[in-house]
């Protein structure tokens, strides 16, 4: 099932992409795809409905986040032993965390807004997993019961505001629009195996990034089990769990960052795809 929030901004309804691609309505319902909904019971009562009873959306709407009201929006760093090496850095012992700011999510549409100053936006390409049961202290074997399904994310970057800038990484993956996310939550059942998805990114038709899943240091059902340990994840709260080689800081002989004007495109298998502009703030 590949459910999904479509209208304008800030009055976004809850839907699916039925066999056909056609949208379906859920606001009859479900009130979003968010927190309860999210949940083991709620999630197979959706799949137990007829979809082609459900209205049917006209037009081409304007998707937003696939889950609505995040509660943490999580992010490992270093995740790809590739990546860590493009950056110079060594591959961590044990998961890296940070947080990337809830309000920094947009649509997997929407424009990327450089923030004023920046020097060094750049792009990641990254697998999503949205919690669906709450998780503490789960074991590795049991972390993937809790996971109701995974997504396209874009962890757009500053490096200049995440490394050079003192502090920690949260300010530089947290302004406006740096999360794109979407354009569908999609359940297990239809992703298969989370460490074995191709992903890739191009920056004006370019490719800069490809990728697999099965590459991840620390693979979905540790991340999930390893969180755990810390503090409960409750249904909604999103992990981004990485991304592979290729990112704009990593170029050789000189980085290359993204400017207003460029367009960026990046997919994962199963998991849909992605197009943004980029544009500068005004």
């Amino acid at each position: 099932m590949k459910l999904l929030r479509y209208g304008p901004i800030g009055q976004e309804k809850p839907g699916l992409l039925d066999a056909d691609g056609v949208i379906r309505d859920l606001s009859g319902t479900v009130d979003d795809i968010a927190g309860g909904t999210l949940m083991p019971a709620e999630i197979d009562r959706l799949k137990g409905l007829d979809t082609a009873s459900l209205p049917a959306v006209s037009g081409n709407p304007r998707l937003g986040a696939c889950v609505g009201s995040i509660g943490k929006f999580l992010c490992i760093g270093l995740n790809y032993s590739d990546h860590a090496a493009e950056t110079g850095a060594k591959v961590p012992n044990e998961p890296i965390l940070f947080a990337k700011a809830t309000s920094a999510v947009v649509g997997p549409n929407d424009d990327v807004v450089i923030p004023r100053g920046s020097v060094k936006t750049d792009w990641e390409v990254e697998l999503g997993v949205v919690i669906g049961k709450p998780a503490k202290y789960v074991s590795e074997a049991n972390a993937l019961e809790h996971v109701a399904g995974y997504c396209l994310m874009n962890d757009v970057s500053e490096r200049e505001f995440q490394t050079e800038r003192s502090g920690q990484w949260t300010k530089g993956k947290s302004c406006d629009t740096f999360g794109p996310t979407g354009p569908w939550l999609v359940t297990p059942d239809e992703v298969g195996d989370p460490q074995n998805l191709d992903m890739w990114l191009d920056v004006d038709g370019q490719r800069m990034q490809t990728g697999n899943t099965k590459t991840m240091v620390f693979g979905v059902a540790h991340l999930v089990s390893y969180l755990s340990q810390f503090f409960t994840l409750h249904p909604g709260d999103c992990i981004s769990t990485g991304t592979p080689p290729g990112v704009g800081m990593g170029i050789k002989p000189e980085p290359v960052f993204l400017k207003a004007g460029q367009s960026m495109s990046l997919g994962i298998q199963n998991l849909g795809t992605q197009t943004q502009q980029v544009v500068a703030d005004s």
